[in-house]
């Protein structure tokens, strides 16, 4: 099965079967001009434009019915200069290629997600995260953007560019698509080094306990808590001298695709026939995978395959309000009716300078909560996001909220500064759709 969208006769659908468009007509560009090109023939045709990169998001930030641009002919790294430090790569170039070509050419992003199928201004523009004490999300070790903006022309910001540049450069970064079409994106790099990861099942109590500790201590941590148990998976990545330890073949294959993937699928099925059966599941597959240590290069050990397809809700809340939040999740899952099959996610990020990232001018805490694509998930995302919303929450621009544009406006202190700029390079709107009129305002 592809994990990228699909579009059959016609119709886009997101990787999490939530979401579908119709658009007019679809564009793969094979050059910037032709993307420029694209961009002026669709406003002069009356036609909105999104660019989508492989449907990794929840929402509908890319559905549109007029122009949709499909980036996959824009891929590869351009340039790498070894003595900046940087790699600029094309905006259709999936995370996954970007890894393993780094690595060959012994560099590497310092964080990243746990899914590596999208593209990079995908994932960007989205502002997906990894977990990190002081690395942020991928967007906040961008160095320099280029885009196409709404009248066809091509722009390249940075942090050193004139005061309009870095402007765009402050907000670009996690653009959700209303500023242009991104075109190419320069990363900082660095040499490639070995994380040693340790998992282990820990109580839910004694995490929310230690969790500052567990914080402090660990440049990397997160950890997955079973609801209808109280019990978690813990991870923590730390930098090591090494040498690479990698996971066996066999034990690789065992945990990571029968257990995780194979046996879990099952599992949900199982739960999507029979609710009833979660708690006992639950209690079972919190206990499923052992403790282990492993080292190996970053991207082998930050991300990880994903093949149950899910539905997604993430909050970013002040770090400091984690606890708390969670204790109000499990208590209302414990009272409630609800059947959660999947476990909750919990990672961290330190502040970051970026208009509308989730971390933008406070250290944060993210929560995840997920359901088997195909199981009705609105009790359970409405509850969660009323305990979200209560400590101050800001939802992922690419996973499964109701907020809109007076809720942002309070949110987030430089939401002015990044709607006043879409007024000045999109002022027609042609990047609008339904979701950007929603939490942008029209």
């Amino acid at each position: 099965m592809s994990t990228t969208a699909s579009a059959k006769n016609g119709t886009w659908r997101n990787w999490g079967g939530n979401v579908a468009a119709r658009p007019a007509r679809q564009v793969e560009p094979a050059s910037v001009d032709e993307l420029a090109a694209a961009v002026r023939k669709a406003a002069e045709d009356g036609l909105k434009v999104k660019a989508v990169g492989t449907g990794h998001s929840f929402t509908s930030i890319a559905a549109t019915d007029g122009v949709l641009i499909r980036p996959q002919l824009l891929t590869g790294i351009r340039d790498i200069d070894r003595n900046a430090m940087t790699v600029t790569v094309e905006a259709g170039t999936p995370l996954k290629r970007l890894n393993a070509a780094l690595a060959r050419e012994g560099l590497s992003l310092t964080n990243m997600g746990d899914i590596m199928e999208q593209t990079v201004s995908g994932a960007t523009s989205t502002g997906t995260h990894g977990t990190g004490r002081e690395s942020a999300s991928i967007a906040a070790q961008i160095k320099a953007l280029e885009l196409v903006t709404a009248d066809g022309s091509v722009l390249t910001c940075s942090e050193k560019g004139t005061e309009e540049e870095r402007a765009v450069f402050a907000a670009a970064r996690i653009g959700l698509g209303a500023l242009g079409v991104v075109t190419a994106i320069t990363f900082a790099v660095e040499p490639l080094f070995l994380l040693t990861a340790r998992e282990e099942p820990m109580s839910f109590e004694r995490v929310l306990a230690e969790f500052d500790q567990l914080w402090a201590e660990n440049e990397h941590f997160e950890f997955y808590w079973f609801p209808h148990t109280g019990n978690t998976n813990t991870k923590r990545n730390n930098r090591s001298a090494g040498p690479e330890q990698p996971v066996g073949q066999l034990a690789g294959w065992f945990e990571d695709e029968f257990l995780s993937n194979g046996v879990f699928q099952v599992a949900q099925w199982v739960g999507r026939a029979a609710p009833a059966t979660i708690p006992g599941i639950a209690r079972v597959s919190s206990k499923a995978l052992s403790a282990r240590t492993y080292t190996d290069i970053p991207y082998k050990v930050f991300t990880s395959p994903r093949r149950v397809r899910f539905v997604e809700m993430e909050y970013a809340v002040p770090r400091a309000a984690l606890t708390e939040t969670l204790r109000e999740l499990k208590a209302m899952i414990d009272r409630s009716d609800l059947r959660i099959s999947f476990p909750v996610e919990v990672r961290t990020a330190p502040a970051d300078d970026i208009t509308l990232s989730t971390a933008s001018g406070r250290d944060s805490a993210y929560i995840a909560v997920h359901m088997f694509r195909g199981t009705p998930y609105q009790a359970y995302f409405t509850a969660a996001e009323r305990i979200f919303t209560a400590h101050e929450g800001r939802p992922h621009w690419g996973k499964v909220h109701t907020r809109d544009a007076e809720y942002f406006a309070e949110a987030y202190p430089r939401f002015g500064e990044f709607t006043a700029l879409r007024d000045r390079l999109d002022p027609e709107r042609l990047f609008q759709n339904d979701y950007l009129r929603r939490v942008l305002g029209a």
